[in-house]
């Protein structure tokens, strides 16, 4: 797509920010433009949460929250709404009150939306629907390798002998054969566990562990070496828990563990990312019911700002 054909966000300097109807960084809605790259779309679904609810409202919260991003990216110099097409392509609706066949739907809708090549940003919604993701981008890339960012492993078996929830999407996707057993990892992970075996049954599921820690001893860039050495080679997911980052930046989720990363700590992992192939991203557990100032749906935007500017970065590299 030549960069003349490319609809950009509403100026803000003749369209004041609180006007209009929202979608993320006031992008066009995917009605609006022939075709995209790159499409925006909401799940508004929690009911696969263990303790808090209310991340079903965090699309709506982080697209509100998402008014005062600007197009251009001085930290990756990139300007990441003029060199690909990004739309909102609205919220998928999806069963409350049915798990299985939410999740259907969900990877229905996914399957559906980058049929076309395009890549999924998804702004969540609770961490169950990463699963039902994965299962769309597999069909189109195999086996995937899942970067993912979280105070918590996700990796349990049940909750209350249910298979499906926000604790446990990335053990069925192991399971299911959906992700690269060798170049998988969580990034974050901090707080008490019910038992050692929770590690050592993640470590057979096939994840690395960086702990949220790491950040403090070893620092960003090596970190961000310690990814690209295990993440190269290969097509790339991205899932993103709000709760990665420590409360005092992001109160607003649904399972809050103390000592975890900063806005900046996470932003600046995330530039580090250029050269690799993502293939798609979620943004989850974001609820707005315990945000305070929109501090968790402001990070949550620039997560979602950062990501585009990363894929931009690979386009013109």
């Amino acid at each position: 797509m030549t960069a003349h054909l490319i609809r950009g966000p509403l100026d803000a300097s003749t369209t004041p920010r609180y006007t209009e109807p929202s979608t993320f960084a006031r992008l066009p809605r995917l009605d609006e433009v022939p075709s995209a790259a790159v499409k925006i779309i909401g799940i508004p679904f929690d009911s696969g949460v263990s303790y808090r609810p209310g991340a079903r409202f965090g699309p709506g919260h982080i697209r509100a929250s998402s008014k005062l991003l600007r197009p251009y990216n001085p930290a990756l110099d990139v300007a990441p709404f003029d060199v690909q097409q990004v739309a909102d392509a609205g919220d998928i609706a999806v069963n409350p009150f049915d798990i299985v066949e939410a999740l259907a739907t969900v990877e229905h809708a996914a399957t559906d939306l980058t049929a076309d090549g395009a890549r999924l940003l998804t702004l969540g919604g609770d961490h169950t629907l990463a699963l039902p993701l994965l299962r769309a981008v597999h069909k189109e890339r195999g086996k995937i390798a899942v970067l993912h960012f979280d105070a918590h492993l996700d990796t349990w078996d049940t909750y209350f002998g249910a298979p499906f929830t926000h604790g446990t999407p990335f053990r069925r996707a192991s399971e299911e054969g959906l992700i690269d057993m060798e170049r998988s990892m969580h990034v974050g992970i901090r707080g008490p566990l019910y038992g050692k075996a929770d590690l050592e049954a993640d470590g057979v599921l096939g994840f690395q562990i960086v702990r949220s820690d790491d950040y403090q001893f070893d620092g960003v860039r090596s970190i961000i070496e310690r990814i690209h050495r295990r993440m190269a080679g290969g097509p790339v997911y991205l899932s993103i828990d709000i709760d990665v980052l420590d409360p005092a930046h992001a109160p607003g989720t649904g399972t809050p563990e103390a000592g975890g990363m900063t806005s900046r700590e996470l932003l600046n992992t995330l530039r580090g990312l250029v050269g690799l192939d993502i293939v798609g991203a979620d943004i989850v557990e974001v609820a707005p019911a315990y945000d305070h100032a929109e501090i968790t749906g402001i990070a949550a935007a620039h997560v979602g700002y950062e990501l585009l500017s990363v894929l931009a970065a690979n386009r013109v590299s």
